[in-house]
C-alpha cells in the first residue's frame, strides 16, 4: 500500500517555522504555516549561522542567495574586554566543515527562507487560541473565530509558545538578572573607522559584547550585549523595548578603543532580558510537537538558538519522511530522542557562558554536526528494521 502523507500545521512563521516548512515540503509533506503577526517587519538585529545550520540552509536550497548578501567572517575570535588580547580563535573556512559560517541581518535569512515556499502557504494574522486533539487529527482555533484541522501539528511558536503550555502546562521563563542591547546600525557611521573582519566576542568581568559585520560589503554591522540588570526587568515584547544609548556606553566604559568606536558610533539600540527554560520533560503529546524556542530556548551566548531550531527542521522531516500518517507520534518521539541530547547540552554550556573563552577543545560536535545525515536512533528504529 502506498503511504499515505499527513497534512501538517505549523504554528509561527520565525526561522524555525519557515524552516521547517521548507524541510517538510522538500520530502514531500503538505504544510500550512500560521502566524499572529498582521505582517513581517525588518526587525532589526543580526544572526550568526554556523555551518550546522548551514548545511541545513544548503540543503533547502537557500544558501547561494546568503552568501551574496551575506558578512563571511574570517573566524571565531574571543579578546579580552580591555587589552584585547585573544583568548581564543578558529578560523572558519567553508572548509573547514563543510558549510560556511555568514552573518547577516535577521530579516535577510527570514526573507531566504520565505522565498522557497509558495506565499498562499503562510497565514499571517492567525493567532492560535486553542487545539483539540480528535479523531486522529488535530482542531485548530484562532482568535479571529477561524478553524482549521490538520493531521498533525508543529508548534514553532517561540519563547512564550501557547502550544507548551498546552503539551507540559504553564511554567515561567527563568530570567538570570542579564539583559542585552542590540544594534543594526550603518558602517558610514564610524566615520572611516573599520571592525575586525572576524567575528568579535570581547570577554569582561561580568558582561560582554560581540560585534560583527551584517553584509558581504560591509556597509552594516552588529552588535549583541550581555549586562547584568535587576531580575524584575522584564518587557511583554521583549524584541521592542528601545534601550537607552547613554546607558549603554556607560555599561561597557573602559573596554578596547574597538568597542568604544561601536558604541559612540550607534544611534539608538533595543533592549531584552534574556530568557532561559529548564530542558522540557517531553516535546510532544500525541499529534502534536514543538519545534526550536518553544522547546529549547537558550541564551544567546553561542550563536545556536535559530541554528538548532533549522537543525531540529531537518530532522524532524526526515523522522516523517520514514513514516505514513498512521506513525506521526512515533515520528515525533523519534525526533525528540535524536534532538533533545544535543538541545540540552547546548542549553547548559549557553548558558553558563564559557564556550570558546579559551583552551582548545574540540567544536567538531557542534559545528561539524549535519543534521541531513548525522545517523538517526532511537524511537522507531527496530520497528522500521522489521
Amino acid at each position: 500500500m502506498a503511504k499515505s502523507k499527513p497534512k501538517i500545521a505549523i504554528i509561527g512563521a520565525g526561522m524555525g517555522g519557515l524552516a521547517a516548512a521548507a524541510t517538510l515540503r522538500k520530502v514531500g509533506i503538505d504544510v500550512q504555516v500560521y502566524e499572529q503577526a498582521p505582517k513581517f517587519a525588518r526587525v532589526g538585529a543580526g544572526i550568526q549561522m554556523l555551518p550546522n545550520s548551514s548545511h541545513v540552509l544548503r540543503g533547502i536550497g537557500v544558501l547561494d542567495r546568503l552568501k551574496k548578501i551575506a558578512f563571511e567572517p574570517y573566524s571565531h575570535l574571543n579578546r579580552v574586554w580591555d587589552t584585547g588580547e585573544i583568548k581564543r580563535e578558529l578560523p572558519m573556512p567553508e572548509s573547514l566543515y563543510g558549510a560556511p559560517f555568514l552573518c547577516m541581518h535577521r530579516a535577510d535569512l527570514h526573507e531566504a527562507l520565505y522565498s522557497v515556499l509558495p506565499p498562499e502557504i503562510v497565514h499571517l494574522g492567525k493567532k492560535l487560541v486553542g487545539l483539540d486533539q480528535k479523531n486522529g487529527g488535530v482542531s485548530l482555533s484562532f482568535a479571529d473565530g477561524s478553524k482549521v484541522e490538520a493531521d498533525a501539528v508543529i508548534a514553532a511558536d517561540g519563547v512564550h509558545s501557547l502550544v507548551r503550555e498546552i503539551i507540559v502546562g504553564p511554567d515561567a521563563p527563568l530570567h538570570k538578572g542579564r539583559i542585552a542591547y542590540r544594534a543594526v546600525f550603518d558602517a558610514s557611521l564610524m566615520n572611516g573607522g573599520k571592525i575586525a573582519p572576524s567575528r568579535t566576542k570581547w570577554w569582561g568581568v561580568d558582561r560582554h559584547i560581540v560585534i560583527y559585520y551584517t553584509a558581504a560589503d560591509r556597509s552594516s554591522l552588529y552588535f549583541v550585549t550581555s549586562v547584568p540588570e535587576s531580575a524584575d526587568w522584564m518587557t511583554a515584547e521583549s524584541w521592542s523595548a528601545k534601550g537607552d544609548v547613554k546607558e549603554l556606553r556607560a555599561a561597557y566604559e573602559g573596554f578596547h578603543p574597538e568597542v568604544q568606536m561601536v558604541l559612540n558610533a550607534c544611534p539608538d539600540c533595543h533592549k531584552w532580558a534574556i530568557l532561559e527554560r529548564e530542558p522540557l520533560p517531553r516535546w510532544s503529546d500525541g499529534r502534536v510537537a514543538l519545534l526550536g524556542d518553544a522547546c529549547h530556548p537558550m541564551t544567546p551566548y553561542m550563536a545556536q538558538g535559530a541554528a538548532t531550531s533549522i537543525e531540529d527542521a531537518a530532522v524532524l522531516a526526515r523522522c516523517l519522511e520514514a513514516v505514513d500518517n498512521g506513525d506521526i507520534e512515533g515520528a515525533f518521539r523519534r525526533y525528540e530522542a535524536n534532538r533533545k541530547p544535543r538541545t540540552s547540552r547546548i542549553q547548559a554550556i549557553s548558558s553558563a557562558n564559557t564556550w570558546m573563552s579559551g583552551g582548545n577543545d574540540d567544536t567538531t560536535w557542534l559545528y561539524g554536526y549535519d543534521a541531513w545525515n548525522v545517523p538517526l536512533v532511537g524511537e522507531n528504529d527496530l520497528a522500521m528494521a522489521g
